[in-house]
């Protein structure tokens, strides 16, 4: 018998993430290797193991779920915050977008967007839309503005939003509120951006870019620039 082989008559649909987007800026060829080719993997670091763990308890916490558990308990005062008042809260939502910016299922083949918001609540026209931080503080209105285009296009009832990162290890916070009107100014600055990694993407071009992370947080070997 012979092997069975399947074609493509056209490539898989671009879709991206935030998390691609910043990749890609920090490094081109590292975001290949580490994403794309995934032919080398990045150590889960012990930073982002916490991370994690945050994240979850947290999320079982504000839901109602489980309390926190000891080691997380300096945190109750932020699930306070968001649960002692009136409002409907959504947690760990995964919400995907077409290039028409209009909703659509997580695995869809026309998700075009793809974002996780740590916590929506909503009272009425407004919400409010958190993500916790647990690194040191990056003011980064686009990621912010990128959870309240999500929002907004699975929620049409919502016509304002506040989108705030909780820095958990800062005891900060860096806020931003959009309308829907804002959306188009955002999207004129970011579009731009997004053009790029696609076309690296089709072309499947990614050179190395020198950066901070090249001394001691890079695994691609390989690169002229890794160790300087």
């Amino acid at each position: 018998m012979s092997s069975v082989v399947t074609t493509r008559s056209k490539p898989a649909q671009f879709s991206w993430s935030y998390s691609k987007l910043k990749a890609y800026g920090d490094c081109p060829k590292r975001h290949f290797h580490i994403s794309v080719a995934k032919d080398i993997k990045e150590e889960e670091s012990e930073h982002i193991q916490y991370g994690t763990a945050v994240h979850q308890a947290l999320a079982k916490a504000v839901s109602g779920a489980e309390a926190l558990p000891a080691p997380f308990k300096q945190f109750q005062p932020l699930v306070d915050k968001l649960t002692r008042s009136e409002g409907t809260i959504l947690v760990e939502q995964q919400l995907a977008i077409t290039k028409e910016l209009n909703p659509t299922e997580w695995f869809s083949k026309t998700a075009w967007f793809r974002g996780i918001a740590d916590v929506i609540k909503m009272n009425g026209p407004v919400a409010l839309v958190i993500d916790y931080k647990t690194g040191r503080v990056v003011e980064d209105g686009v990621q912010l503005a990128l959870m309240a285009q999500c929002v907004f296009a699975h929620h049409p009832e919502i016509q304002k939003i506040r989108t705030e990162f909780w820095w958990l290890k800062e005891d900060a916070e860096t806020r931003a509120d959009f309308t829907r009107d804002d959306m188009v100014g955002v999207w004129a600055g970011l579009l731009p951006r997004v053009k790029i990694l696609e076309d690296a993407y089709t072309t499947t071009k990614f050179p190395p870019k020198p950066g901070s992370l090249c001394r001691r947080w890079c695994p691609v070997s390989s690169c002229p620039h890794h160790g300087q």
